[in-house]
């Protein structure tokens, strides 16, 4: 074992329960990291071996590290050359580098190894159990007993273990072994052992086990040994992989038939003020891998996280069970579905649900395990989380063997955030993005960003897991019709680590609500996707309240035209081989529901079109609630009820041209809809209860009637919705309806031209100047010209924006009013200066009542009437102040053309 506990149980309690480093007085939680977690993810330099590290342990600010190696370098980058190493090594817990310590564990037959370490109570004493015959040449046998001030074996202790000691615990005056032996200086013990802690001497404590024993803990009042193994009874008494003992007798005091699954076993043991904790390993189908507490009072279970992925070794820290594992499904505890390993996480000791902190590392070498051992050290008022095994990796990087982690100094920002935005009615926006990743950080603090302006217009909170990273959103109240929106959103972490800037989410307010998303959402969509997004990987959820966002999987097609419905939306591309998208969201489905898209393929290979699964990136092993396309067209709504349950449309849908379909199932049974009009229905009420994922363009469906040669399905597709009612046909009808009804239309049109003139320099062109400058007095004064496309057929004009963007330059904004008024003269962005500046118009078509410093964009409404009337042709206007602060924006020569002058014309039905 490779903490030690014992008699002292204050002691033992400063570094598991009351969060002090041992013999350095309290030490304070980092303050910059999310609680409970205590230490950063932030991986520091730290010399690593050559091999495995099978055993942790501190002293005074020193971690020792025991396994099967044979040499020690410098991280990465960092200063030193490689040291012989055999087997151990001892490093200051602040620096991660070698001390003066120096230990060679060897043996004269095999490889040498040492798997357990643990100091005395006094911490005066290293105990290092393993496969060794001698430590500096003192002959030895598998158990040593070094002096911690002189880094030398202590030749006084001499018990003798025929085979390998795998875990260690320790009192005042008893040192406890579990491992593979029989016998112990000479006589029968059998995986259990317990000798004198000064001269290693035989104690009368007999806790025999059929198998081997893998660790050894004691309660922290010392009066009772926790084992764990592989063995099925102690002392003859059926018991598998768990049992506690008398500390002094060996006799049983709680057995544990049948409570861990016979193809698992015990691989570690810690204990905190509260209880115990086991981290579990299985071999097979059917095994428990995963995590157990106990409470101390009654030596039962408090919870059982049964997660995927051999659990290696487990501490409790200030009311925190860190965990070393290979986790790949925690599905059974609503947590992530089977896919790629999770090597590090966190948990409260009261509870299952993983926190904020998912460092991770890769499998590594040897037997592919990742991480096997963790303890915590402490220096100078920081404690260190050391992480030992056989990983090649950490974060990413390479690092073998030995990692550590801190209580401060949190340096890692959240990943920056995938934005998007949205407007269905004339006032509001829906700006929302997915929340981002920090690896120690499960709350972020988000700010969004209105164009361009260095204040944010909204800062609000948000939590997110590695597994777990759901929509956040925010409604600006604040919009004018017809005008047009950018914004951008932040992550901040605790500790003040701010990620880059969204990618501009921009957003055009309509003048009139769009008529189908406006339905879409009236009628109780709590999914709502429109693949409108111009940037993978996130797919935006449009419906009211919004929490049930997508992934892209693989990079489907975004921003296909023309789209099922009207307007400025676009659909998605699916290639039927790879690609496809899949939900954040994990949930449960109720007894009813409805699923509705509209789809476009010629594919004659089918494919799942809709439906919902138990994973996510991975294929799912359960999978109902579905539509999908057989290979001749055909579409199926199937729902599973212990048998394949389906209703399949007679015609096929497989023709290039966009289709509705929708299907509902509730108390009336299943019913399948397309284009409007009811196509089959099945008297089925019932579906498979399990929690899972909706997907779209392909999952699973081995088995089921009818089964396409794909499983992915290739087109486009738009509009997908779901909902916890079912829609009546009426509703359907009428949304099918909707999709074709006029919208409005959006045109965008930069300046052709703009230049300015300046009375300061009345000779003076400035047509290629990357500025622009508006004032009263003296004049300056800015011209721009668009070309304005005709009305599409059917419509006009319905609005019209100027935005315009603020420069840099300091003082750039202006505390008077700026107008905008027609230009009847002549001019030309090359000829035009203060002295034959073009004559302007009336009336004032919008105004900017002054304009804040700071590059930004700002947009005012004109007045449509006298822009209508210069559809199809050239139109300019000028830009002039009412006094003497004068305002200066970017022109359409500015470098990266962020601050083209820029008009947004709204068109739509008379």
């Amino acid at each position: 074992m490779h903490r030690s506990r014992g008699l002292a149980a204050t002691l033992a309690l400063t570094l598991t329960g009351l969060g002090a480093g041992i013999g350095l007085g309290l030490v304070p939680q980092a303050a910059a990291i999310t609680p409970p977690v205590a230490f950063t993810a932030d991986a520091l330099p730290t010399w690593q071996p050559n091999g495995v590290v099978w055993a942790l342990a501190e002293a005074n600010g020193t971690v020792f590290a025991g396994g099967t190696f044979s040499a020690v370098r410098p991280p990465a980058g960092g200063a030193g050359t490689e040291q012989e190493a055999v087997n151990f090594v001892a490093l200051d817990a602040a620096t991660g580098a070698p001390t003066a310590c120096k230990l060679s564990f060897t043996v004269g037959g095999g490889t040498a190894t040492v798997r357990a370490l643990t100091l005395s109570p006094d911490k005066k004493t290293l105990y290092a159990g393993g496969y060794f015959g001698a430590v500096n040449g003192l002959p030895v046998s598998s158990l040593a007993a070094i002096d911690v001030a002189t880094c030398a074996p202590k030749a006084s202790f001499r018990p003798a273990f025929t085979a390998t000691v795998r875990a260690l615990a320790v009192t005042g005056d008893t040192v406890y072994a579990g491992g593979d032996f029989l016998t112990v200086s000479g006589q029968p013990r059998q995986r259990f052992a317990a000798v004198a802690a000064v001269d290693g001497a035989l104690r009368p404590f007999r806790a025999d086990a059929d198998e081997p024993g893998r660790a050894v803990e004691l309660t922290p009042d010392g009066s009772k040994v926790l084992l764990g193994g592989d063995f099925f009874t102690v002392n003859g008494t059926g018991s598998h992989a768990l049992a506690v003992v008398d500390a002094t007798s060996g006799a049983l005091t709680k057995a544990y038939p049948g409570f861990i699954e016979t193809n698992s076993v015990v691989k570690d043991i810690a204990t905190d003020g509260t209880g115990f904790y086991t981290a579990n390993e299985g071999t097979g189908g059917g095994v428990f891998d995963g995590r157990i507490a106990l409470d101390l009072s009654d030596y039962g279970q408090r919870w059982r996280d049964t997660c995927l992925g051999a659990t290696q070794a487990v501490l409790p820290h200030q009311n925190v069970l860190y965990s070393a594992s290979h986790a790949h499904d925690c599905s059974s505890v609503g947590e992530f579905p089977d896919g790629r390993r999770h090597h590090l996480l966190a948990q409260p000791t009261t509870g299952t649900g993983k926190l904020g902190w998912s460092p991770d590392t890769n499998d590594g070498i040897g037997e592919g395990i990742g991480p096997r051992v963790m303890a915590v050290g402490a220096k100078a008022g920081v404690q260190y989380l050391w992480v030992g095994g056989e990983f090649t990796t950490v974060n990413g990087a390479g690092q073998q063997s030995l990692t550590r982690f801190a209580s401060t100094g949190d340096t890692g920002a959240p990943t920056v955030p995938v934005a998007g935005a949205a407007a269905f009615t004339p006032g509001k926006v829906q700006v929302r993005w997915r929340t981002s990743l920090d690896l120690d950080d499960g709350t972020l603090t988000y700010r969004v960003y209105r164009n361009g302006n260095a204040a944010p217009v909204a800062t609000l909170n948000a939590d997110s897991l590695f597994f777990k990273r759901p929509q956040a959103s925010w409604t600006d109240t604040s919009v004018t019709p017809g005008q047009t929106y950018t914004y951008r959103v932040s992550a901040t972490d605790a500790a003040g680590n701010t990620s880059a800037l969204s990618a501009p989410a921009t957003v055009t307010v309509p003048t009139s609500p769009e008529v189908y998303p406006a339905q879409v959402r009236a009628d109780g969509a709590q999914l709502y996707w429109r693949y409108d997004e111009s940037a993978l990987p996130y797919v935006g959820d449009s419906s009211d309240g919004g929490n049930s966002a997508g992934v892209h999987l693989n990079g489907p097609a975004l921003r296909r035209t023309p789209a099922a419905v009207t307007g400025p939306s676009t659909a998605i591309g699916f290639n039927g081989t790879d690609n496809r998208v899949y939900a954040d969201r994990r949930q449960t489905i109720g007894s009813t529901y409805t699923l509705e898209t509209w789809f476009r393929t010629g594919t004659t290979r089918g494919g799942k079109i809709l439906g919902f699964g138990n994973n996510q990136d991975h294929g799912s092993n359960r999978y109902d609630k579905h539509l999908y396309m057989a290979d001749d067209g055909r579409l199926v709504f199937g729902v599973y009820t212990g048998g394949f349950r389906t209703v399949t449309t007679p015609a096929a849908y497989n023709d290039n041209q966009w289709h509705h379909v929708v299907a509902t199932q509730g108390p009336g049974g299943m019913v399948l809809y397309v284009d409007g009009a009811q196509r089959g229905t099945l008297g089925v009420t019932t579906h498979e209860n399990y929690s899972g994922y909706w997907h779209a363009g392909g999952d699973s469906l081995g088995g089921w009637p009818n089964r396409p040669t794909s499983d992915l399905w290739a087109g486009q597709m738009d509009e997908t919705a779901v909902y916890p009612t079912v829609l009546t046909a009426a509703q359907v009808q009428n949304h099918f309806t909707l999709a074709k009804a006029p919208a409005d239309t959006v045109a965008e049109v930069t300046a052709a031209e703009d230049t300015y003139a300046n009375a300061g320099a009345p000779g003076t062109n400035f047509g290629t100047s990357g500025s622009l400058a508006v004032r009263g007095n003296p004049l300056y004064a800015s011209y721009l010209r668009f070309n304005l496309p005709a009305a599409p057929p059917g419509t006009v004009l319905k609005s019209a924006a100027l935005a315009i963007r603020t420069s840099t330059m300091s003082g750039a904004g202006t505390a008077d009013t700026v107008s905008v008024v027609p230009v009847t003269g002549a001019w030309t962005e090359a000829g035009t200066t203060y002295a034959d500046r073009p004559a302007l118009g009336a009336p004032v078509l919008g105004s900017f009542a002054g304009i804040p410093d700071g590059s930004a964009v700002h947009t005012t409404v004109l007045d449509p009437a006298a822009v209508a009337g210069a559809l199809g042709r050239s139109y300019s206007v000028a830009l002039t102040g009412s006094g003497g602060d004068a305002l200066w924006l970017w022109s359409s020569e500015a470098q990266a053309n962020e601050g083209t002058p820029k008009l947004t014309l709204t068109f739509g039905a008379p």
